[in-house]
Order: structure tokens, then sequence, then C-alpha cells
């Protein structure tokens, strides 16, 4: 009886690991263990298979809460996601859907917000995770995080630190290392991008003498508040910040689904490919977890 081996895998992992491969070779790891304050992506590999985020910031240790890939959030009803100093955390409750394909790995989690205190959490995220390949051999990684409080609404108040940052390795940064910051307008560096709303923004540097790589991170479309503001450092830091400019009020009865695409590519950055990777992103369509139809599946992960 002949069996076909999907191209793209989860993989299960000791010590509260997930790994995403593509022919046997790691993309992607995702850390969950209740030994971190959050769960977070390290390493995120690009084509040479070298990471391209890092743990922690280069110069100081007062940024150990910047780990590689991750969400959280400043200010939650006065109470801080962000940085490692509250009693606050945020957990994964439960993973919903591990599925091999030849397109694309994808994961299906959820994961609670927790000021500490109540064993209830303040709000459910729901988070797909997708991990593709292009002909390249680049990383594209799709992120779909779905947040629902458990009270009627919940103010995510006004700040530039959340929802998702990415914190780039030492020698994409413009400070420590060569690299350069480029949003979708041409815009270069901290200055002229800080702030300003775009559908993307780029890193992009040399990771060895010879190798010129970058993260592009897209903010979809459809999402609240796009083209939205970027909070950007020339250290290695790049966020898209939902609420830089104002509060968002979550409601339970309306979930708030927002969609990211991080594009681990080889060279600079490139315009016109980088609009042609947002153009199939934006026509794309949401992805939905599902009770499963099928033997020995809880959930099944689909596209709307």
């Amino acid at each position: 009886m002949s069996y076909h081996i999907p191209r793209c895998r989860v993989l299960p992992l000791p010590d509260n690991q997930v790994s995403f491969e593509i022919d046997r070779q790691e993309r992607l790891r995702w850390h969950f263990g209740s030994e971190y304050p959050r769960p977070f992506f390290y390493p995120f590999y690009g084509p040479s298979r070298i990471s391209l985020t890092r743990m922690g910031h280069p110069g100081t240790a007062s940024h150990e809460h910047h780990r590689s890939i991750w969400f959280a959030h400043a200010k939650v009803m006065g109470m801080d996601f962000w940085s490692e100093n509250s009693e606050s955390f945020i957990r994964q409750q439960t993973w919903m859907a591990y599925e091999d394909r030849d397109d694309e790995a994808r994961m299906a989690v959820q994961i609670g917000w927790f000021d500490g205190h109540d064993p209830a959490p303040l709000i459910e995220q729901e988070m797909v995770v997708a991990v593709r390949t292009t002909a390249e051999e680049e990383t594209v990684l799709e992120i779909q995080a779905t947040f629902r409080p458990v009270a009627e609404s919940l103010e995510l108040e006004e700040t530039t630190f959340g929802l998702l940052g990415i914190r780039m390795a030492a020698e994409i940064s413009e400070f420590f290392g060569g690299g350069q910051l480029t949003n979708a307008h041409g815009a270069q560096g901290e200055k002229a991008i800080f702030g300003q709303p775009a559908n993307w923004v780029d890193y992009s540097g040399l990771i060895t003498q010879n190798l010129h790589e970058g993260i592009t991170c897209f903010y979809h479309p459809d999402n609240v508040r796009a083209p939205v503001g970027w909070h950007v450092r020339e250290d290695g830091w790049m966020s898209p910040s939902t609420c830089g400019k104002g509060a968002l009020v979550l409601k339970r009865s309306e979930p708030t689904t927002l969609r990211y695409l991080l594009w681990a590519h080889a060279g600079p950055v490139n315009q016109e490919k980088a609009d042609g990777v947002l153009e199939g992103f934006a026509k794309s369509t949401a992805y939905v977890v599902k009770p499963a139809t099928t033997r020995h599946r809880e959930f099944e992960i689909h596209r709307q």
C-alpha cells in the first residue's frame, strides 16, 4: 500500500515546541512553554537557512521580552502584556489542528490572555499559522489571529507596542549591521517610516559577507485601520501598530481578525515583487477552523 508523504509538515517536539518543515528542513519553530510569559516563533529561516530574527536586543538586557516574532500589547485595561514586569501573561491553552500538506504546513491553536489573578482569560486568541515556500526556496509565514474578549467588550488602549512584534537579526538592523528599512511607498529609514501608514515594511541586509536577505511584513488591506502605521527602529525592530493612533475596542459578538504575511526573501527588497506578494495576499481568503469531518481529527483548517 503506497502512502504519499506531504512536502510540508508540522512536527511536534519535546519541551512545548512545534517545528514547521518543508522537504524535511525546518523553516520555523513555535515555542509555547509556561516558562515564558508568552509564546513566540524562533528561529525564522530565510532561503539560506539562517534565522533572520533573534532573541532579545543586541545592545541592552532591557529588551529580553523581544522574542523574535510574538503577539503582545502594552495597555490592556491598564495591564501590561508587553514587557515582562507584570503579573499578566499569555498562554497557549490547546492546539486544535496540525495539518501536513504539499502546499503548506498548517497549525491552529487557542491562546488565552490572563491578568495573573483570575483563572479565566481576559481575551481568547485563535491563531492559524501556515508555512510555505516559493520557487526561490524563500519562506512564507501567514499568521491569522482572531481576538475575542470573554466580557462583552474590552479596550486595547492606544500604544505603538502591539500587537505583532518582530525583532530582526542584529546584522540586518541599520545600527548594529548594514541593513535597510523600506516601506511600500519607497521611504527608507526609521525617521521616514515611523508612524506612517503602509501596507508593508521591509527590513533587509547582509547576513553573511555574500548573502543578502530580509523579511517583508504585510498587513492585510482588510485588517482594521489598514494601511496601518508602523513602529520601526534602526536597532532592528518593526511592528505594525494597530493601536498606534487610537484605542481598539474588542467585542465578543464581533471578534477582531488580523491577518499578517511575513516573507523571508533573498536579496534586497524588490518593490515590484513585494507589491505582487501583497496583491496575492489581498486576494486570498481567510482561514476558518471547523469541526473535522474525518476520523481521528477534532478540527480542520479551511480557506473561507
